[in-house]
């Protein structure tokens, strides 16, 4: 057993605890913490910078889709307007169109005329009609009313346009509604 009054032996300073101590070995770590300090830094640094960057880039879709689907809810209210132009027109038979009299010309004429402007007036704001005759069905663009039987077209194509779909950008604001045949041949 030991003497808690013995004074314990001090261990020598061993070489590196000297070292550590000396001037140019302070000197030598704190220049390595130094470029430890640097290196760090200089990694956040490029982090928030490709951070920034990348917040840029999303700033300016998302600005850049606001611009152009601002008007996605007014699009779809003025496309009951064109439904009801294109209603009032078929609802006059070809034949009473061509025998209207002078009073009733004009009118139709006003009618036609009305629809295409609102027509051009949509899609220089980006906003097209889809009228996907004869195209071949797809489920992002088109909504399938019914299937009709016809061996002469090939199975899955659009055969009758029911009411046109719109788009607005890249974006659908209406789909179609469509007829698509069944039957016919598969397609390739």
């Amino acid at each position: 057993m030991t003497d808690p009054n013995t004074p314990h032996p001090v261990a020598p300073e061993s070489a590196e605890t000297v070292n550590e101590t000396h001037p140019d070995t302070l000197e030598a770590n704190a220049e390595k913490a130094l470029l430890a300090e640097v290196d760090a830094l200089k990694d956040k640094l490029l982090r928030t910078l490709a951070e920034m960057e990348n917040l840029r880039r999303r700033t300016e879709k998302e600005v850049a889709d606001a611009r152009a689907y601002a008007m996605t809810g007014f699009a779809r209210d003025m496309l009951n307007v064109t439904d009801n132009l294109r209603r009032a027109l078929e609802s006059i038979p070809q034949e009473a169109r061509d025998q209207a009299d002078a009073t009733i010309k004009p009118m139709l004429d006003g009618i036609e005329l009305t629809e295409r402007d609102l027509l051009k007036t949509l899609e220089r704001h980006g906003i097209r009609k889809v009228e996907p005759i004869n195209e071949r069905f797809d489920p992002n663009l088109h909504q399938a009313m019914f299937e009709a039987e016809d061996p002469t077209v090939t199975a899955g194509t659009v055969t009758q346009v029911v009411q046109p779909g719109f788009v607005i950008g890249e974006r659908v604001l209406r789909p179609a509604l469509v007829g698509v045949a069944k039957g016919g041949p598969k397609p390739a």
